[in-house]
This record gives C-alpha cells, structure tokens and sequence, in this order.
C-alpha cells in the first residue's frame, strides 16, 4: 500500500509538458498577432513551461479549412478561427452571427457573446475540443461600387459570397441576392475588374484586404455580427496539469478581452478611416429595421435544428429579451 501510494505522489508531482501547434490567418505584425503572441509568452512562463504554444502566423499552415483538416489528423492542436469554421465544430456558435439581429447595436452583442460563451464552450467539450478564448471580431457591412438605398437595391447588386457558408448562402437565398463565389484572395480585383460590385466584412478585414481602395459606399447598416475563437483539442488540454490549467485560462481570459477591446478600438478606426477616404456612408431609413426582421425571422425558420439546435436560439432570444 506504501509503495502505491508513494509512486502515486510522484505521479501527481510530476510537471505534464504540453506543446500545442496551433495555426492562425492573421499575419504576425497585425495587432490581434499581437496580442495572442504575448498571452502565449505569458502562459508558457505561468506554467513554468508546462503549457508552450507554437503560433503559425499569416496562414502558413493554410486556411482555416487547412488547420481543422490538420487538427482533425494531429499535425496540429489547435487554431483562431472566424465563425464559419467554428460553426463546422459547434454550429450552436453560429447562432449569434444571425443576419439583422442586433443592428447597430454593438455593445449588446458582445454582452450576449459573453452571457452565452459558458454555453458555447460546453458544446465545443463535447465535440472534443476546449475554448480557451472566445472573440468579437466586429459588425459585418457590405461595401459597394454602387450606390443602394435600400435593403431591396441589394438585391440588384453582383455580391461576393464566401462559398460553403451556411448562413450566407440562407442569407442568399432568402433575401433573394445574386451571389459570386470567390476565393478571399480573389475578392480585391473582382471589385476592380467588376466582377463582383460588393463585398462585406467587418470594418478591419476591409482594411486589412484592402477593400477600401476598390469600394465607393459602405451600407451603414450592419448585417450580422462577427466572431471567432482560439480552440485546442481536447486530448492536448489534457496533458495540462490541473494548476497548470486554470494558469492558462485565467491569463486567456485577460487577453480575450483585451482582444476584444483592441478589435473594438480598430473598427472604429477603419471606419474613420473609410471615411476619411471620402467612402460614402450610406444610412438606410428606420423601416429598413422591419424589413430585415422578416429575412431573419425566415432565416432562422430554415437554420433552427440544421446549423444550430433550437436550444441554442432559445439562449439567444432570452439574452436579446434582457435590456
């Protein structure tokens, strides 16, 4: 019984090593690079080593269809991804990208992303994956070559759409818009050559794609909410010791929102700097607000129970129901 009970104290003793590859789209100067470069620093000295990510900047391990292949195979552990691959993992995530469910309405949004992150973190457990951080990336506008002042111009409009996305295909299809499925790469010249006549993304991916350069209007009229996450698999999670665990969560948490505060800060100054670019902002009337509500209303008709489980909308609409 002594012996047992002596090698089971030198097992719990025991440092557990962790090495956790992770790919990510952004590029290594970019202010969110940044920031998850030095939570990383910060956890690795934490954990006294125990927890060491490996970041792979700027795409380098492919995009993010790339690294959940390769975190599906083990090359990797983990990866930031935007709403669209997450949503491949968890599609109860998606239901706060919803088109026309928080307007303009900023602040709300991310407080009903935090009130419901406890959920979403749960149903990624149980897709074997754990959510160390989840972000806000921003509002999502469009941005034409013409001008429209109504969600019925739109329609007229030749729309890049990001192939294989669930809700920009219901999105689509239910506001009855023309779509040209385009490679992101591919977005910035289609709105040269006229390929496309608009495109949409929130505020700092426009700057970042350089769309700004190609785009005469910007819809002042946000169509969804954007977001991402920083997810490892389970199986890594669990070679992190208990202590060393809640290290690591307690200082992700810190840089999640000073993440999100930093997204925040940098929309704003895309917008102005959108603006300052001479880009027309056009602001639809009040009505608008009714109309968009009746292609939500019907998009979620359509996802509930395929893309999220009526459980997680529910969530949604009892934290929308809050002031």
């Amino acid at each position: 019984m002594k012996t047992i009970l002596l090698s089971l104290t030198m097992l719990a003793s025991l440092n557990l090593h962790a090495a956790v590859k992770v790919g990510v789209l952004a590029p290594e100067g970019t202010g969110w690079a940044k920031n998850i470069k030095k939570m990383a620093s910060e956890i690795k000295d934490a954990t006294k080593g125990n927890v060491e990510f490996k970041i792979y900047y700027g795409g380098s391990q492919g995009d993010e269809q790339d690294v959940l292949r390769k975190i599906r195979i083990g090359q990797l552990q983990g990866g930031i991804f935007t709403g669209k691959t997450l949503g491949e993992i968890n599609g109860d995530v998606r239901v706060i990208e919803i088109p026309f469910t928080f307007n303009h309405n900023r602040e709300k949004a991310l407080r009903t992303l935090q009130a419901m992150e406890p959920f979403f973190d749960q149903k990624f457990a149980e897709k074997k994956f754990k959510s160390l951080a989840t972000f806000e990336i921003g509002q999502v506008y469009f941005v034409t070559q013409k001008k429209v002042t109504d969600l019925n111009g739109i329609k007229n409009l030749k729309i890049w759409s990001w192939d294989g996305d669930p809700i920009v295909t219901n999105m689509f299809e239910s506001m009855n818009l023309t779509g040209v499925p385009l490679a992101l790469p591919d977005v910035l010249a289609s709105l040269s050559t006229g390929i496309i006549d608009a495109a949409y993304a929130p505020p700092i991916g426009m700057i970042a794609l350089q769309w700004n350069t190609k785009v005469k209007y910007m819809i002042d009229f946000p169509v969804s909410y954007s977001i991402g996450a920083f997810v490892i698999t389970s199986d890594a999670w669990a070679k992190v010791s208990p202590a060393d665990q809640k290290l690591t969560m307690e200082i992700a948490k810190k840089y999640e929102k000073e993440i999100n505060l930093g997204n925040a800060k940098d929309n704003e100054d895309a917008l102005a700097a959108m603006k300052a670019q001479k880009i027309e902002f056009v602001k639809f009337s009040d009505a608008e607000i009714k109309v968009a509500q009746g292609y939500r209303n019907a998009m979620v008709k359509k996802l509930t129970g395929k893309l999220f489980t009526p459980d997680a909308l529910k969530k949604l609409e009892a934290e929308i129901a809050k002031k």
